[in-house]
């Protein structure tokens, strides 16, 4: 495999993902918003909070950055693929000497790292307001601790790449961007019940442990995904039979 035929696929598709304002706006100002409103609801609504209730709740709000992540790559892996079939653009690279593998691994980083990008960003200013919003309540400044480094720093990056797998999946078996956009959109709902489970104390998303198993777990689905989108990936039958 070529790293630098990965990477000219993958600064092309970030040339051409500039100018998809949509999907610009979506992938920079989710993950900003959110930082800003939960510390504004938590700033409201958490007068009534004890200390005990805050320090359940601050990792679990930390977590829905994990899906955040997973979300935001779905539009740009959808396009990537299966978009560009529907623009006639993604014909002429099939055409090319270049192997599935750096394909799929340069389509693969235009996925990923924008929206780490912009997850890192948000969730660096989520938990700066955070901290502001309840150091009064803590007596202390409950972030950057170790536990929101493994969330942030180990998470969601395993997350990014488990729906970025699945939307590459799912984009190269439909020929709609929108029908790869919802199939792949489904990658956020095992995410979403830890949260709602970490929400409801069912999981303390602020136990090391619990959030090792959650990492090793998305490390050997990442690893079984890498297996099945290389063997999903037919460039003769994506040339051939997509009309």
């Amino acid at each position: 495999m070529r790293l630098s035929q990965s990477w000219i696929i993958a600064a092309k598709d970030f040339k051409t993902l500039r100018k998809k304002k949509g999907i610009v706006y979506l992938v920079v100002f989710i993950p900003l918003s959110v930082a800003i409103l939960i510390p504004a609801v938590i700033g409201f609504i958490g007068q009534g909070k004890s200390p005990a209730e805050l320090v359940v709740l601050l990792p679990a709000f930390l977590f829905f950055y994990v899906i955040l992540g997973s979300y935001l790559s779905t539009p740009i892996a959808s396009y990537t693929i299966a978009g560009e079939k529907v623009e006639k653009s993604l014909e002429p690279l099939l055409a090319t000497p270049t192997t599935d593998s750096e394909i799929l691994l340069g389509k693969g980083i235009a996925a990923f790292l924008p929206p780490l990008a912009a997850v890192l960003g948000g969730s660096a200013l989520f938990m700066l307001l955070m901290d502001l919003t309840t150091k009064g309540r803590l007596g202390y400044y409950y972030f950057p601790d170790w536990n929101s480094a493994i969330v942030i720093l180990l998470l969601l990056p395993l997350a990014l790449l488990m729906s970025v797998q699945m939307n590459v999946i799912m984009s190269s078996r439909v020929t709609d961007v929108r029908a790869g956009q919802q199939l792949g959109g489904l990658t956020v709902v095992p995410f979403i019940g830890v949260y709602v489970a970490g929400e409801l104390n069912l999981i303390n998303l602020g136990d090391t442990t619990n959030l090792a198993i959650i990492a090793g777990a998305l490390v050997v689905v990442d690893v079984l995904l890498f297996f099945v989108s290389t063997a999903a990936f037919h460039r003769e039958e994506i040339l051939t039979k997509w009309k």
